[in-house]
């Protein structure tokens, strides 16, 4: 494992685009250099209010693999991300919703495109807030296209989430519009609203100029489906290996919401990791290099030899 410590320059990463229907989908690639062959693919879902590269590919002077991208190359793997429709540099229409199964709609064609391209073989899965209610969605179709699955900052039936009561208050400002406006304020609640000082302001900074610098506004699809039509998974239909991860101070995953939905994951091989001194956004906290260990210790952990 590469030491936490040590700068290193950022990987070269490669943009790809695939489509569904006549949409356009921005992926974002990094990968082992010289050809060496990876350890597993894996693939990252961004949540609702920030596209992909800021989420997972940001870059931080002076804070060693602020990019989650560039962590996970270093321990082997090849890493994949991308824009779901309505963000970042994939298509923004008027009209595109952006609900979580609508985002489950586009992994579909997402991974259609890497596997149609390379041999990956089963992906493993990050998603995070509704980023991970999109994931969980797609390893509920596709379960043969996830070899594991982490749900970071997941929310099950919303019971016992501070922030989706607070949300539930705007629900007439989002079904009027189909996008609410982002800016940098919004950005900072996001650390503040929880736990304030769980991340740098140096961060918070980067985060928000990357973010801004793709979107000035988002899709309601998520915040709609999270306020009013939750659960939209079943964790007895979730049949791969799963680790549930929240964060200590994260208000929108209540706790005995998510031991509730992990008691009913029906595969032994599951996880559950409280993350402490973190709140939401786990990657741009103080205690990041903790949830990459994490994530990283799952990917990597050996199949059971044994089922009984």
């Amino acid at each position: 494992m590469q030491s936490a410590t040590a700068l290193k320059p950022a990987v070269t990463g490669t943009e790809h685009w695939t489509k569904i229907g006549d949409a356009d989908l921005f992926l974002w690639q990094k990968a082992p250099e010289g050809g060496k062959a990876p350890a597993g693919t894996i693939l990252f879902v961004h949540g609702s209010s920030m596209a992909s590269q800021p989420t997972f590919d940001l870059q931080v002077p002076g804070r060693p693999y602020s990019s989650a991208m560039d962590y996970f190359v270093a321990q082997g793997f090849e890493t994949w991300t991308a824009d779901l429709r309505g963000y970042g540099r994939s298509d923004k229409r008027p009209g595109t919703q952006a609900t979580i199964a609508e985002g489950a709609d586009d992994l579909e064609k997402i991974t259609d495109y890497i596997l149609g391209t390379r041999d990956t073989g089963p992906f493993y899965v990050y998603g995070i807030s509704s980023g991970a209610l999109r994931a969980a969605t797609f390893a509920q179709r596709f379960p043969e296209r996830v070899k594991r699955l982490a749900l970071d900052a997941f929310v099950w039936t919303g019971e016992g989430s501070h922030t989706l009561d607070n949300r539930r208050k705007k629900l007439p400002d989002f079904r009027a519009g189909e996008r609410r406006p982002t800016n940098r304020a919004f950005v900072h609640s996001i650390f503040e609203r929880d736990h304030p000082g769980a991340a740098e302001e140096k961060v918070i900074e980067a985060f928000a100029d990357a973010i801004l610098s793709l979107d000035d506004s988002m899709p309601n699809g998520t915040y709609i489906d999270m306020c009013t039509n939750l659960p939209v998974v079943d964790p007895a239909k979730i049949t791969v290996p799963t680790i549930v991860m929240r964060g200590e101070y994260d208000g929108i995953a209540g706790f005995d919401d998510l031991i509730d939905f992990f008691k009913l994951l029906p595969n032994a091989d599951k996880q559950f990791a409280v993350m402490p001194g973190i709140s939401h956004a786990s990657f741009q906290q103080k205690n990041y290099m903790l949830a990459y260990h994490i994530l990283n210790a799952f990917f990597t952990q050996q199949d059971p030899v044994y089922r009984g």
